[in-house]
């Protein structure tokens, strides 16, 4: 099928949803598709701690200064200035305002605003420990009230660009432009031909190229390596943030352990109970991410321990009860049969954002014409080789809205005729469909190469020993794609190896330590 809108968006989390809101507003007709068959089944659903948001008194000055510590002052000084002035008010004129989202208050009724690492004041909205989930609810509800078409069960397989996909000769002499994308029906197997005057990607992260993610099923950086083989430009894909404190039980798998416990007062200990954090940092608990992963994981290491432990019961100082405070935590502890207002809590480090991603400007464009990526796929540099926790939420709602605000100002149009050059997808006469026994050995060969040699800690050698294996994995790979009948796990396998090369080149590519990245060589 062959269908044409004004934009086309992949992804339902934050960065996408408000971008799609933003150019329905403004009468563009508005396709959302996600792969998933659940459309709040995205990372912003997942997110605990909370949103930077405006609160009277704050300087702007001094959350650009927490922003650009934080990312080691690699950050894009423009993107941190832009966001720090700009950005925090947008909680309350678009989400609470417009689009009706729900933020917990304290006793006397004002917004309850919280602390989290590396933060010089308390500045973070949540709802409980489950923020994430109250915006997405409320953006799906607000996108379906005004019109935006949301399609789930749609998985995209590749960008169509000009260069690539025309079959008018003279497109190949014409600046790159992105036309729209080829979309596999899940279902039905059939492959759409999606055309849009602009195209926006927020597929969120790449987290599952790790064997340990907070991240859920969905990210497998498909967003990135569509843009790469589309040439896109990709910065700084060396920085993956680990997340220091995920869940470790045997049945429980790709939970977070919300960095706001620590910021409520929650202390790090090893498994005889001894606190170790002052040993790293002065600022102990509340020093950024990176510092506190490394610690835990040198810990792990000379301990020969699988995990660490993080207790709250006898350091909480909020003022909800510790289950009320973390509903979310509490009770998906309680049924691993952990009590976390009696109990430590077992954590490991696990992968979980990205802070690299497809280079755009200040309204999300990226390298390419009528291209946008928002969100965790996009990089404009606000994050640097690190970080600031409870920034991504706002940047997905800032950049998201900037998107669809440039969109909206454009109005160019692709002709028709350009369109008419641009054939449906083929598919190969022999196609087969490979056994998910094979998917499933070559996603475990991916994640435990990058958990093992391009994860935590880094070397040259274990980043050349990555870089061979995925590469020798990645022709195999792709010859099993171009063979393939095509489906949702081909894909994602696809994109998965490519997204971990992408990283792999990079990490080898920049020789010194610098916030989430880091050489030891």
């Amino acid at each position: 099928m062959r269908e044409r809108c004004d934009v086309l968006v992949a992804g339902t989390g934050i960065a996408g949803l408000t971008a799609a809101i933003t150019c329905r507003e403004a009468g563009l007709r508005v396709l959302v598709i996600t792969k998933e068959d659940r459309i709040q089944e995205t990372n912003t659903n997942y997110a605990q701690g909370g949103i930077i948001a405006a609160k009277k008194g704050s300087d702007p000055a001094l959350l650009e200064k927490d922003i650009l510590e934080a990312g080691c002052r690699l950050n894009n000084r423009e993107a941190v200035s832009l966001f720090s002035r700009e950005a925090p008010a947008l909680v309350f004129d678009f989400l609470i305002d417009k689009v009706g989202t729900v933020f917990s208050k304290n006793d006397s009724g004002a917004y309850d605003y919280t602390e989290e690492a590396a933060h010089s004041e308390r500045r973070i909205l949540h709802f409980e420990d489950h923020t994430g989930d109250s915006i997405e609810e409320s953006l799906i509800a607000r996108a379906k009230k005004i019109g935006v078409e949301i399609r789930p069960g749609y998985t995209a397989v590749d960008l169509i660009t000009n260069n690539h996909h025309s079959e008018d000769s003279q497109e190949l002499y014409q600046p790159r432009e992105v036309f729209g994308m080829y979309a596999l029906e899940n279902a039905t197997g059939e492959v759409h031909t999606l055309f849009a005057d602009s195209v926006i990607l927020a597929t969120g992260g790449l987290g599952n190229i790790f064997h340990f993610t907070t991240n859920p099923l969905a990210a497998t950086g498909d967003g990135i390596a569509m843009a790469w083989q589309a040439g896109a430009d990709i910065i700084n894909a060396e920085f993956v943030q680990f997340h220091p404190t995920a869940l470790f039980h045997k049945d429980i798998k790709r939970f977070l352990i919300s960095e706001s416990l620590r910021g409520e007062g929650a202390k790090l200990m090893d498994r005889q109970g001894r606190p170790f954090m002052h040993k790293y940092d002065a600022r102990e608990e509340l020093a950024p991410r990176d510092v506190v992963t490394r610690a835990i994981y040198e810990e792990m290491s000379r301990q020969g321990s699988e995990y660490m432990l993080l207790d709250i019961a006898g350091h909480y100082r909020g003022e909800k009860p510790i289950q009320e405070r973390f509903s979310r935590i509490w009770e998906t502890c309680k049924k691993g049969g952990i009590d976390i207002t009696k109990d430590p809590i077992p954590v490991v480090p696990a992968a979980h954002y990205f802070c690299g991603g497809i280079k755009v400007n200040t309204e999300g464009k990226s390298s390419i014409a009528r291209l946008f990526a928002v969100g965790e796929v996009a990089c404009t540099g606000i994050h640097g080789a690190n970080r600031l926790a409870s920034t991504s939420l706002l940047e997905g709602l800032f950049w998201g809205r900037k998107a669809g605000l440039s969109i909206a100002a454009g109005g160019n149009k692709i002709a028709d005729r350009r369109l008419e050059s641009i054939p449906d997808w083929r598919t190969p006469a022999q196609a087969e469909r490979f056994e998910s026994a094979l998917i499933y050995q070559d996603w475990k060969m991916i994640k435990l190469t990058m958990w093992n040699h391009a994860g935590i800690v880094r070397t040259k050698r274990s980043l050349e020993r990555a870089q061979a294996d995925l590469d020798y994995h990645a022709h195999r790979i792709t010859k099993f794609y171009r063979e393939a009948i095509l489906d949702r796990d081909i894909i994602e396998l696809r994109n998965g190896v490519s997204a971990a090369r992408i990283v792999t080149a990079a990490a080898l590519h920049n020789t010194k330590s610098a916030g989430c990245h880091y050489r030891k060589d």
